[in-house]
């Protein structure tokens, strides 16, 4: 079964670094780009665009990837 975030959800995912810990911002479903990382979302397929707590950074992430905090 595949997760499902609201906005405004408290998530954490894993880094390079270590666990990450930030808010969903929105659940995307079309193709975008965040600097220059291309996000390849889909209604399918959708991700979610998350910003870090920490650095106030967006990023975008797989479902099965954020953890509910």
């Amino acid at each position: 079964m595949t997760k499902t975030f609201s906005k405004g959800d408290k998530v954490e995912w894993e880094t390079s670094q270590g666990t990450t810990e930030g808010t969903v911002v929105k659940k995307q479903t079309t193709a975008t780009k965040i600097k220059d990382h291309e996000v390849k979302a889909s209604k399918s397929d959708p991700q979610y665009i998350v910003e870090s707590a920490k650095t106030g950074k967006r990023a975008a992430h797989k479902p099965g990837a954020l953890h509910k905090t």
